[in-house]
């Protein structure tokens, strides 16, 4: 679960002594009034304090509403609101203060039975941590709340408001209103699923799980079935990878992050949710948070595997911060750390699914059904993958500094042990340290056990950890021999150094390069290996990297100025819909050389298209220098591989993105091939028609299909080429499918250039397929009125009811927000055989053209 970036403000004290507050069970006497507990499955208090803990629960009662609840003093104060919470700061939500509940509350999803208070179904909407801005007692005596929520649908600075009322509601109603931040978004509309189960109230009321039975269909459907027979999760081995000397890409492989945690086989059934490390121990208790969610699928039972970690606050796994959880033993603390540093498990295989075994399937086809089983947000991820481009995704690993990344064979099935289809990719760092000390060697390894070693940070020679791998006999009697003659009684450096017993110290005289997982927050290095000595390094140079520089920033400018006048859409529209559809436009950005189409003063003014990177562009942005024929020079090409580096450009005027089909690494092998639907004077109906027909070859052909709107008056249709062939080929390929269309469909379609020769048929053009041509990115918008959007589609909504101009600045990020996942993403990921199609076109053509 990510958090804002930034350090968490400190609670200041209150400004006066707070009065003394009724004790939990005083404060509970309301709630356990109202209830019975023999009628009711909801808890009565008693349980373990978790302090500073959140929960938004929804609540189907005699009327559907939303219950905010914020641990305090043990209990959670609660407020009842009619509407979902907000993320428009401009929408204020009546908070009715209720009754308080007791902190177990949080974990309650059920169903409460007709006959008893509050009778209905109750999910989990939003569950995190809630941190105060200010005293939280002297906040609720004064009637304004304020504080941050860090959960998995509500993030950032929020306030409660007691409202200005008389009568009997004075003291009970509230506003709830979302701060004016990062996380807003009049876009941004939450789901109505539950964070634990994934089940909205209707779905937890009825019983069904549309979720778990689309798993079961899926299973029914297999051929052959996965046997039927009991898997306990106790006896399940896991499946372990051997190392691979270097990243690769290839066809049949999946490519996973390689998460810096614990790995953890996951289970439930009727005896409940279970958790166990790689060794067969227990961690259910270490991690109820995880353990809580586990029991919460909507199956009768099931098994996962994969890694447990816990993020930072920039959202990437912390090793450091998940080895302080471990060492918790009093549940107490545990409760308080599930609260305070809560971890994230990234499922990467289903291994069985209500008496089946899932085992002997491919894993392509357990991790569909993980995927479908699995809820879109909450303390269960879906790890997802790529397929086939194993070196671009290491490369990008490497770029984040995560540990590295897994490549499994997409057709292996489950086999405990080592196996040669699961392989690591390790992304280690490697720097340079000087030698301040060695150890005394152990048993029979003679000259050292593990040199000592220390950076500079400013003046000062700082303790950096200590190495005892990696080296051959030679050199450590070789470098022992250096040693010895630099002898010292103390040490040269500072820092947490190592006790005294066994150490020798040595004038930092020597440099050895050391290849590592991570410094550690006390700065020492963790996994290190010896690569080698650095004789052609100065210790001076050994210059500790820190925490390197500050994360770019962007600060918008004009926000208020109009860029579409008709439809009175502003630059600050344009920016924050960028920031809503990074997830999703990035995939097609990261990478590419970028071309933009400016327009400084809105789509009325003048425009212009840049290639050549602006002058006085931040340091920070990351350019590409490519040759042009045609200039007969250079020119240096932004690439977009991040939000900042987007909001960047957007700020300049950009309304129109356009990449490249090919990657920084690979300018001659493009990604995809274009079909380009251009209607000119023919009806959409006719693009549609056309388009359908394009889909149906690709279909009898084997060749994959995407489709999105162009944003203006046609469709585009991209096939997937993963970098497999020339852009030769791919225009060979282009032309031959649009001449195929053009000839079974010629009261429609048209492969005529010229205006005058299409006579109101759609013209099919497979121009755009050669080195350096352009696309207007999926999800980019259009600088033409009504601020469209070019729109990645299904199949299925390409057809008479399709209208473009729906898709916009204003309603696709809801349309992503619903829908979750991309329609035309495996673009990227789906490689064919273009040998094949070509054939397959050559054959087709002349039947229909009568040809030889």
């Amino acid at each position: 679960m990510a958090t804002p970036p930034g350090p968490r403000p400190p609670i200041p004290p209150p400004a006066v002594a707070a009065a003394p507050t009724a004790t939990p069970a005083d404060r509970l006497a309301p709630y356990r009034a109202k209830r019975g507990a023999r009628r009711t499955p909801e808890p009565f208090g008693g349980g373990i304090p978790r302090p500073r803990l959140f929960v938004v629960q929804q609540h189907r009662a005699r009327r559907m509403h939303w219950d905010l609840r914020l641990e305090l003093d043990g209990v959670l104060a609660s407020w009842a609101l009619p509407k979902r919470p907000s993320l428009d700061p401009a929408e204020k939500r009546l908070a009715v203060r209720v009754e308080d509940h007791p902190v177990e509350y949080a974990d309650f999803e059920g169903v409460i039975p007709q006959g008893a208070y509050g009778a209905g179904a109750v999910i989990v909407w939003d569950l995190g941590q809630w941190v105060p801005l200010e005293d939280p007692r002297a906040g609720m005596a004064a009637g304004k709340l304020r504080f941050e929520l860090h959960g998995h649908k509500l993030r950032g600075a929020w306030a409660l408001v007691r409202r200005k009322t008389t009568g009997r509601a004075a003291s009970r109603d509230w506003l709830l209103v979302k701060s004016r931040e990062l996380w807003a978004g009049t876009d941004r509309v939450p789901g109505d699923e539950s964070v634990l189960s994934g089940l909205t109230t209707d779905e937890l009321a009825t019983g069904v799980s549309p979720r778990a039975d689309a798993v079961r269909a899926a299973i029914a459907r297999l051929r052959p079935a996965p046997p039927r027979r009991p898997v306990a999760l106790a006896t399940v081995q896991p499946m372990l990878a051997r190392q691979a000397e270097r990243p690769f890409s290839r066809a049949g492989w999946l490519y996973e992050i390689k998460y810096d945690g614990y790995r953890i086989l996951a289970g439930r059934d009727a005896g409940g949710a279970h958790l166990r490390y790689r060794g067969g121990e227990d961690a259910s208790a270490q991690f109820p948070e995880i353990t809580r969610a586990v029991a919460g699928l909507p199956c009768r039972s099931a098994i996962l595997d994969g890694e447990l970690v816990v993020v930072d606050e920039q959202g990437r796994p912390s090793f450091q911060q998940l080895q302080r959880r471990v060492q918790l033993v009093r549940p107490v603390d545990v409760a308080r750390a599930a609260v305070a540093t809560p971890a994230t498990y990234f499922a990467f295989d289903l291994l069985a699914f209500e008496g089946r075994d899932l085992r002997p399937l491919p894993l392509a086809a357990r991790k569909r059904l993980l995927r479908a089983l699995l809820p879109a947000v909450g303390p269960l991820r879906y790890a997802d993958h790529v397929e086939t481009q194993g070196e671009a995704v290491f490369a990008e690993a490497r770029r984040l500094g995560l540990e590295g990344v897994m490549a499994k064979r997409a057709d292996a099935p489950y086999r405990a042990g080592r196996q040669a289809t699961w392989l690591k990719l390790r992304g280690e760092r490697t720097d340079d340290f000087v030698i301040v000390g060695h150890t005394r060697p152990g048993g029979t390894r003679a000259g050292f056990g593990a040199l000592l070693l220390a950076t500079h940070e400013g003046e000062r020679l700082v303790y950096a950890g200590r190495v005892g791998t990696g080296f051959t006999e030679a050199q450590l009697a070789s470098i022992r021999a250096r040693l010895d003659a630099d002898r010292r009684p103390t040490a040269p450096c500072s820092g947490a150094l190592p006790s005294a017993q066994g150490i020798t110290w040595v004038e930092p005289r020597q440099v050895c390069e050391v290849r590592f997982l991570e410094r550690t927050a006390g700065g020492l290095l963790r996994q290190p290996t010896f690569v080698r000595l650095r004789d052609d390094k100065r210790p001076a140079e050994c210059v500790a990297a820190g925490a390197g520089p500050p994360p770019p920033r962007v600060t918008p400018t004009n926000r208020d100025k109009v860029f579409w006048p008709d439809d009175g859409v502003t630059k600050g529209d344009l920016l924050d819909y960028h920031r809503s559809i990074a997830p999703w436009i990035l995939h097609y950005l990261r990478d590419r050389p970028l071309v933009m189409a400016r327009h400084p003063e809105g789509i009325a003014g003048p425009s212009f298209f840049q290639k050549n990177v602006p002058d006085r562009a931040p340091p920070w942005l990351r350019t590409v220098r490519v040759w042009s024929e045609e200039s007969a020079r250079e020119i240096a090409y932004v690439v977009c591989d991040d939000l900042e580096s987007l909001l960047w450009v957007v700020n300049l005027g950009t309304i129109g993105l356009h990449v490249w089909a090919s990657r920084v690494a690979t300018l001659e092998r493009p990604d995809w091939c274009i079909l380009d639907l251009d209607p000119k004077s023919a009806p959409f109906a006719a693009v549609v028609h056309v388009a359908r027909a394009v889909h149906e070859l690709c279909e009898a052909i084997g060749l994959p299909s995407f489709v999105k709107t162009s944003g203006q008056a046609g469709l585009h249709v991209l096939l997937p080429l993963c970098g497999q062939c020339t852009f030769g080929e791919a225009k060979t390929l282009g032309a031959l499918l649009a001449h195929v269309v053009a000839a079974e469909q010629p009261e429609a379609a048209t492969v005529a250039r010229a205006l005058a020769s299409r006579r109101g048929r759609v013209y099919v053009d497979a121009l755009q397929n050669g080195h350096g041509k352009l696309l207007a990115v999926p999800f980019g918008v259009r600088p033409v009125p009504g601020a469209t959007v070019s729109t990645p589609l299904d199949w299925s909504e390409v057809g008479p009811r399709l209208d473009p101009r729906r898709f916009t600045l204003r309603t696709v990020p809801r349309r992503m927000a619903r829908r979750g996942e991309d329609p035309m993403r495996a673009v990227l990921s789906s490689p064919v055989d273009v040998p094949r199609a070509l054939e397959a076109l050559e054959r087709r053509l002349a039947e229909r053209t009568g040809a030889p």
